[in-house]
C-alpha cells in the first residue's frame, strides 16, 4: 500500500512527482488533468489515484498558459447584498450549473477603477465569460477601456457580457441582455400622473457630474411621462440618491424638513423605497393616504411591505440565467431585451386633492 505524504511534501508535490507514483509519462498526466487526449481507464484511474495521495493541487496558472480553459463565469457586481442583484447572481450561478461551469462573483463598490481591474483579472484567468452587472458609466475613458478588454476577451476566446447596462457599439465583441430602463421609469411615472399626482418626486438620480446609464435612463423615462401628459417637469423634483435604503431614507427626510409639495414619491429602486417609506412614517405621513410611494425592481420584500409596494417589475433571475446561456452559446443571437412591466399593489392611490 502506498504511503500518504506529509504536509512538507505534499507542498513540495508536482506534476513529475505525481507521474512517477502513477508510473507514467508527465505527458500522461498532463493528458488526463486536461481531459483532451484519450487516456486508458486503467491509466486514468492509477493517475487520479496518485494526485489523490499526493494531495496534489492544479496550478490554474500553469493550466491557463498551456491553454486549457478554467470551465468557469465571473459575475462582477457593486454589492452582493443588494436584493436585485442577488436574484441576478442566482439566475447566473443556475444556468453555469446546467451549464457545466463554476460561478466566481467579484464586487466593485460601485468602483469603476476597481470593475476594470477585475475584468482584466478574469481575462487571465481565462474565464469562458465574464458577465457585468449594474449601471457601469457612461464615461468615454471607461467605455474606451472597457471596449479594449471586450476585444482581449474575445481573442481570448472568452466574452464580455453587459447585463442590464447598455451596448458598447454594433463592433464590440459583446453579448448584451438588459432590459429597457426608460420604459419601465415612463410606465410608472404614466401610472402616478393618470392617478392624478402632478407633483411626483423622482428618488434616485444621477449627482452632479453622474454617468450612471441606469440612472439617466430612468430619470428619461419619467421626464418623457409628463411631457407626453403636458404636465410640466419641475426639476427640483429630480432629486439624486444612491440606490440604497439609507439613501431613500435620508432624502425624504430631507424633502420634508424642505417642506417640498408633493404627492408622490417615485423612488429609483425599491431599496430606496423600503427608505423613503420608512421617514414618511416617522413623520406621521400616512401612504397611501397622503403620499404615494413606487419602487422599480420588484424584489421580494415588495410585496411584505406595508402597504405592499407598487413597482416596476425587472426580470432579474431570467437576467442572469439569458447572460450565460448566449455567452456559451455565441450561435445564439447576442443582443436581447427582456421587458419590464408594473405590478400595481397597495402603495399609490390618487392624491387627497383629486380624491376630494
Amino acid at each position: 500500500m502506498s504511503r500518504k505524504l506529509t504536509a512538507e511534501e505534499s507542498d513540495r508535490a508536482t506534476i513529475r512527482d505525481v507521474a512517477a507514483r502513477a508510473g507514467v509519462s508527465a505527458s500522461t498526466v498532463s493528458r488526463v488533468i486536461k481531459g483532451d487526449y484519450p487516456v486508458a481507464q486503467a491509466t486514468r484511474a492509477r493517475v487520479v489515484r496518485a494526485m489523490r495521495d499526493l494531495d496534489y493541487v492544479l496550478n490554474v496558472h500553469a493550466r491557463a498558459l498551456s491553454g486549457a480553459g478554467t470551465k468557469m463565469v465571473a459575475f462582477v457586481i457593486d454589492d452582493v447584498t443588494g436584493p436585485s442583484f442577488a436574484h441576478v447572481a442566482k439566475g447566473v450561478e443556475q444556468q453555469a450549473t446546467v451549464e457545466g461551469r463554476l460561478c466566481m462573483v467579484c464586487t466593485t463598490h460601485g468602483d469603476p477603477s476597481r470593475e476594470l481591474a477585475v475584468v482584466e483579472a478574469m481575462r487571465e484567468q481565462r474565464a469562458d465569460a465574464v458577465i457585468l452587472v449594474g449601471g457601469g458609466s457612461a464615461d468615454d475613458a471607461y467605455r474606451e477601456r472597457m471596449t479594449h478588454f471586450a476585444h482581449a476577451l474575445d481573442k481570448a476566446g472568452s466574452r464580455l457580457v453587459l447585463c442590464g447596462r447598455p451596448p458598447l457599439g454594433a463592433d464590440v465583441p459583446t453579448t448584451v441582455v438588459e432590459y429597457d430602463n426608460e420604459v419601465g421609469a415612463y410606465a410608472m411615472t404614466s401610472h402616478l400622473l393618470s392617478q392624478g399626482h402632478r407633483r411626483i418626486v423622482y428618488l434616485g438620480a444621477n449627482g452632479p457630474g453622474g454617468l450612471n446609464p441606469t440612472k439617466l435612463d430612468r430619470v428619461r423615462g419619467y421626464t418623457r411621462a409628463h411631457e407626453d401628459y403636458g404636465v410640466t417637469c419641475d426639476p427640483g423634483l429630480v432629486i439624486p440618491a444612491d440606490f440604497t435604503r439609507a439613501a431613500g431614507h435620508a432624502g425624504a427626510r430631507r424633502l420634508l424638513a424642505a417642506g417640498v409639495d408633493f404627492t408622490a414619491i417615485f423612488a429609483g429602486t425599491d431599496m430606496v423605497a423600503v427608505g423613503v417609506l420608512a421617514a414618511l412614517r416617522e413623520a406621521g405621513i400616512s401612504v397611501p393616504g397622503e403620499v404615494s410611494v413606487a419602487g422599480y425592481d420588484d424584489i421580494p420584500l415588495a410585496a411584505d411591505l406595508v402597504p405592499a409596494l407598487t413597482t416596476v417589475r425587472v426580470p432579474s433571475e431570467e437576467l442572469g440565467r439569458t447572460a450565460v446561456r448566449l455567452a456559451l452559446h455565441p450561435d445564439q443571437p447576442q443582443h436581447v431585451t427582456l421587458g419590464t412591466h408594473i405590478v400595481v399593489r397597495d402603495s399609490v392611490k390618487p392624491p387627497p386633492r383629486a380624491r376630494r
